[in-house]
């Protein structure tokens, strides 16, 4: 009878300490999922430089012609690659449509001349600025070249600061921009989303 009894308290006393396990574990998802709903619902946070680019960018780009691009992303392959292809999915589930060579370019045709109409056919820029990038290459030199002509270009510094760029040009620091040390490229592609379409 006591050894029945004994087993009877231990069976309810472990049965007790797994249902506290799961409500604890369903507390901990519950609440995860009120705070991804909050950033959700309040979207990424800007600061003043970021908001003054995205209403810059939306005045220049409303008035312009429908182009076969939203943006060109330019970017050194050596050291670039990673985030420039998380960027590049990030922006087309947002809607953005991107020119990125790695999945623009089309084998058996001029890589310089489809990238000359890439250029040309965006509306606006986005440079992914790295080490690399910085030290100067051929195609990245020509491709900065041809966006600095464009009405908005817009940076994106990963593993580079603002001083760093500075040395490799006046220009591209002037710019606001965004750097992967302070935002998730994921975040970073919603700003500049809601920066380049339209609306």
């Amino acid at each position: 009878m006591r050894r029945a009894q004994e087993q009877n308290r231990r069976a309810i006393s472990d049965y007790n300490r797994h249902v506290g396990q799961v409500n604890a574990h369903n507390a901990a998802v519950i609440g995860d999922l009120q705070s991804r709903l909050q950033v959700a619902e309040s979207g990424p946070r800007y600061t003043v430089a970021e908001e003054a680019l995205a209403d810059r960018v939306q005045r220049a780009v409303a008035p312009l012609d429908n182009r076969e691009w939203d943006v060109f992303l330019s970017y050194a392959r050596i050291d670039g690659e990673q985030a420039g292809d998380l960027l590049y999915r990030h922006l087309q589930d947002l809607g953005v449509r991107v020119w990125f060579d790695a999945f623009t370019i089309q084998a058996g045709k001029s890589q310089a001349r489809q990238m000359d109409q890439g250029l040309q056919k965006a509306r606006a820029g986005v440079v992914l600025l790295t080490p690399a990038f910085v030290a100067g290459r051929f195609w990245t030199e020509r491709e900065l070249g041809a966006l600095l002509h464009k009405e908005t270009l817009i940076p994106m510094l990963d593993g580079v600061t603002f001083e760093q760029v500075a040395e490799f040009s006046g220009i591209l620091p002037d710019l606001a921009g965004f750097e992967t040390a302070r935002d998730s490229i994921d975040t970073i592609a919603q700003k500049i989303a809601a920066a380049v379409l339209p609306g």
